[in-house]
């Protein structure tokens, strides 16, 4: 069983979105962690940031709105073919 199957049964959502992605972010209400992903580098060297919302349209705003937008052009993880087959 892939690690990505052992999530399926929990309330964990994920989506993917095969555009150029060039963060990671994980929400967890009113606290992210983003991971901007630099040219030239691999992703475990991308500098990691913890932004709190505290106010309106600042950095948590922005970032939320752009990961909204990745979040409706995504599709479910599940759809994956190769998830699929990992857990047949």
């Amino acid at each position: 069983m892939s690690e990505l199957a052992k999530l399926r049964d929990t309330s964990v959502e994920a989506r993917y979105e095969t555009g150029h992605v060039s963060l990671s972010v994980f929400r967890f209400d009113q606290d992210m962690i983003v991971t901007p992903l630099l040219p030239g580098r691999i992703g475990h060297d991308a500098p990691m940031m913890h932004l709190r919302r505290a106010q309106d349209d600042g950095a948590f705003d922005r970032f939320a709105g752009h990961v909204e937008d990745l979040w409706a052009k995504g599709h479910d993880v599940w759809t994956i073919p190769e998830v699929q087959h990992a857990e047949a």
